[in-house]
């Protein structure tokens, strides 16, 4: 499995062939200034909640490449150019691929021109080569506690760690006990004033708890597992 990213919290993982790209922001984002959005290709978009800077290059990207955007009804209908959608709430849905399950996340979820996103959420992506969270935007919740009782065992999960409109450092280490999952690729940090961290204290922080973070570096690539 693949792990590309691209700023912020847009991150595309390859794998069995398929491509899922999520929360796609890059055009805005001053740090991925390298990315060329035009070249970024997706069979599937996953998008966590509605603000701009996780749906910004959405339409775009959905237009382009034909992929199946799946998203609350409210972040699709507001999307003209998707022409391949399906809508979720809190649930589980089986695709070709394995299954998505939708899962609650604490944040607000408006889009760009002031109307209702629906709810902010989070998803567990389940393919042949393992099981992985995605918590989107939020702070941290008991609700994540339920994610091994569905899950045996997540093969990673990505957290936001930037703090101020999610959880922070601290957080998401107490994240990674609820979920029971000691490999964490963090996202939303950087990218604005408000959210910039502290790296190595972040890396010494999780190594000291007995876990593994990953700070991946903008348009890199990596095997995650």
């Amino acid at each position: 499995m693949n792990f590309t990213y691209y700023g912020h919290s847009c991150f595309l993982i390859e794998s069995g062939g398929k491509k899922f790209l999520f929360d796609p922001f890059i055009t805005g984002n001053p740090l991925a200034l390298s990315i060329n959005v035009d070249k970024i290709e997706a069979d599937y978009i996953l998008v966590s909640h509605a603000h701009n800077n996780h749906v910004a290059d959405l339409g775009r990207i959905a237009k382009r490449t034909g992929a199946t955007v799946i998203a609350t009804y409210e972040v699709i209908a507001w999307a003209e150019d998707c022409t391949r959608f399906h809508a979720m709430n809190y649930g589980v849905s089986f695709f070709d691929f394995g299954t998505v399950r939708m899962v609650p996340a604490a944040h607000s979820s408006t889009l760009p021109d002031g109307s209702n996103g629906g709810s902010a959420c989070g998803f567990v992506i389940t393919l042949p080569e393992g099981s992985f969270y995605y918590s989107g935007d939020t702070g941290l919740n008991l609700d994540m506690q339920l994610i091994p009782r569905y899950y045996a065992k997540l093969s990673f999960a990505v957290l936001p760690i930037g703090g101020n409109f999610t959880m922070n450092t601290d957080g998401a280490i107490i994240a990674s006990d609820f979920i029971q999952c000691n490999k964490i690729v963090g996202v939303h940090f950087d990218t604005f004033e408000y959210i910039k961290i502290d790296k190595a204290q972040s890396l010494q922080k999780f190594t000291d708890a007995g876990k593994e973070l990953i700070l991946p570096e903008i348009g890199k690539t990596f095997t995650i597992m």
